[in-house]
Formats: C-alpha cells, sequence, structure tokens
C-alpha cells in the first residue's frame, strides 16, 4: 500500500491510497499522522486501520501532482514537534563517494582518516544481527518541519549558502505512540540536499552543511522493504538532462541494518516523545557533486524508484538575505 497527504481544491487535508492513476481518499481522514495513532491505539497495522475506515474516490493523482496539491506523506501541525534527521556513511560505496568529494580540493587527510575509520566500523559491525546492538553510525540533524518543502516545490537557498546539491535516500517515516514507543509508519524517497562545498572545506562543517530545506515523498509505502533497491537520480536544466546516476539502496547495499540505525536514533529518550514525528534519512552514495557538478537556481532534481510510485522532484530557488551580523539585540 503506498499513501499521500494532500491538499483538496478547498484546502482541505486528506489522506488518499494510490491505485493506478487513481487516488482512492480514506473517510474521515485529515493526515497520516492521526491515521498512524488511531492504529496504534486500536492495536492494529496502519494499513488496517485504513481498510477498517474504508475508502472512496478521489482526484486523479497526476492532477494534484501537477497542480502542486501533494503534500508531504507524514508531518505534524506544529512544526516543532517533527524532528529531521539522517545518518552517513550507511552505504557500501558511500565512503568512496565522500573520499572523492574531498580529494577535489586536496585531500584532507586527518578528516578522511575518521571518514573511513567510521565507515569500517559500519561494515565490520553494522549488522548485528536481530535484537543486538551494532556499530553506531554518523548521524546528523537537519531541522524541524519547517524545513520540509512539499513534492514539485522549490528548495529555498540561502544567499550565505556555497552549494545546493542533491542527496537521493530512503527515508524512514514515525510516529511516537502515547506509550513512548516509536511506531515506524513505513518509507519514503528524499532528496536530503547539502552544502557539499561547505562540507568539503572541513569535514567538521558537516553539520553546518546539513541545515538546509529537504523533501520527501511524494508516498509514503507501507510495509517491510527489499533487500535491493535500484533507481534514478537526475537533474534537468530546461530541456537538458545535465547529469543522471543510479542510485543502489536497500540493505544489501548498505553496510548498516535499517533496524541498527533505527535503534541508534531511538535509544535518546529525548526522541520519544509521544505524538512526535521523525523523519530520518538513511543516506547515499551517490551526488552529482562527486562528479563535478553544481546546480543552480530553475535546475531540477528528479529521484525516482519504481517501488514507491511517482517521482520526487524538486527545483532550487533563491531565498532572501539572512539576519544581519550584529542583529541579535540585548534585553
Amino acid at each position: 500500500m503506498r499513501l499521500i497527504q494532500f491538499e483538496t481544491a478547498s484546502g482541505q487535508r486528506q489522506v488518499g491510497v494510490i491505485e493506478g492513476g487513481q487516488v482512492q481518499q480514506v473517510r474521515g481522514t485529515a493526515s497520516t499522522r492521526e491515521l498512524a495513532l488511531a492504529a496504534i491505539a486500536a492495536g492494529r497495522g496502519l494499513q488496517d486501520e485504513v481498510l477498517a475506515r474504508g475508502t472512496e474516490p478521489g482526484p486523479q493523482y497526476r492532477e494534484l501532482l501537477e497542480a502542486g496539491r501533494v503534500l508531504p506523506p507524514l508531518d505534524h501541525q506544529d512544526p516543532a514537534h517533527c524532528l529531521v534527521s539522517g545518518t552517513g556513511l550507511t552505504h557500501l560505496g558511500s565512503a568512496a563517494t565522500r573520499d572523492k568529494m574531498h580529494q577535489q580540493k586536496g585531500q584532507d587527510e586527518a578528516a578522511m582518516t575518521d571518514t573511513m575509520r567510521m565507515f569500517k566500523w559500519g561494515v565490520e559491525g553494522g549488522k548485528p544481527g536481530a535484537g543486538k546492538v551494532g556499530a553506531q553510525p554518523e548521524w546528523f540533524y537537519k531541522g524541524d518541519g519547517g524545513i520540509v518543502v512539499r513534492p514539485g516545490a522549490d528548495f529555498p537557498v540561502p544567499a550565505f549558502a556555497e552549494d545546493a546539491g542533491e542527496e537521493p535516500e530512503l527515508v524512514g517515516l514515525y510516529v511516537v505512540g502515547d506509550d513512548g514507543q516509536p511506531y515506524r509508519l513505513g518509507y519514503a524517497l528524499g532528496n536530503e540536499f547539502s552544502d557539499h562545498v561547505l562540507e568539503r572545506r572541513s569535514y567538521l562543517y558537516l553539520a553546518h552543511s546539513k541545515l538546509r530545506f529537504c523533501a520527501y515523498g511524494p508516498e509514503l509505502r507501507v510495509g517491510a522493504l527489499p533487500a535491493h533497491l535500484a533507481g534514478t537520480s537526475r537533474i534537468r536544466r530546461g530541456d537538458e538532462v545535465i547529469w543522471e546516476r543510479e542510485f543502489l539502496s536497500g540493505e544489501e547495499n548498505m553496510c548498516h541494518s535499517l533496524e541498527n540505525l533505527e535503534f541508534h536514533h531511538f535509544k535518546y529518550q529525548q526522541f520519544l516523545r509521544p505524538g512526535d514525528v521523525h523523519v530520518h534519512y538513511f543516506g547515499t552514495a551517490t551526488l552529482s557533486f562527486a562528479d563535478g557538478i553544481k546546480a543552480r537556481p530553475g535546475d531540477r532534481f528528479e529521484i525516482e524508484m519504481s517501488e514507491f510510485g511517482a517521482p520526487l522532484v524538486n527545483g532550487i530557488a533563491s531565498e532572501g538575505e539572512p539576519l544581519a551580523p550584529g542583529a541579535v539585540r540585548s534585553l
């Protein structure tokens, strides 16, 4: 089952099930979060909750996408209660990609030694087996729900940014139940979007480089994932495809199990607040920046994988000027 959130022509929120080109509207349901919390309270899965509520014919999916009325497939009405985070060096080619990226400026040995060391820990201990604790992955914070743009929308790029680069990834979507237990609703395609020029200058700027807008969706895939997944990431500039490459994901192509990545995120007590939404990017090994591509305003990113339905498409737009130096006021 694949779910979306969308707005009607009158601006009302709805949840829909994708069946071919048609959206089947879930009765009496304004958000995926509401649907998930009801499923938790009833002690059943998300798909069973949809079946219990029933559906009715809704709009054409293509029309919703073209009109920009498809929302991220999971969110929170208060963006401060949606945590967006991610893990890096999780895929078997990710260390080589980062190494190539850093080599473009003359390799920083200290940073690359740390990168390769962490990658090695993941290869050796990232898949410890069910119920066991494995190696910790690299972890980063992106922001709250306010930095998420809907499918089809542009990423605002701040004036101080040095790069606007895509990162095609799988995303885990979670809600914390009233019992303090995290529940995975499913997975979506994601564009984690980062400032790779800033990161390349020093690995210690990684945290700054991640504080950018992002997108995921348009569909939430409910249920388990295939172990091997192959998709396509491309950049269009006008009518021309300026870069395109296959990207791999799924546990066969990762050095960490998804269970291990989830454990090392939700082991922190502050991430178990009832009702909160968590959006977690699982990493990638494929970046256009590593191939010398520099995206610019007007370009369009397209990330697609057949198992997730419609592609995730986003553009780039300039953002206004940031807070001026010295603008913080003393009270």
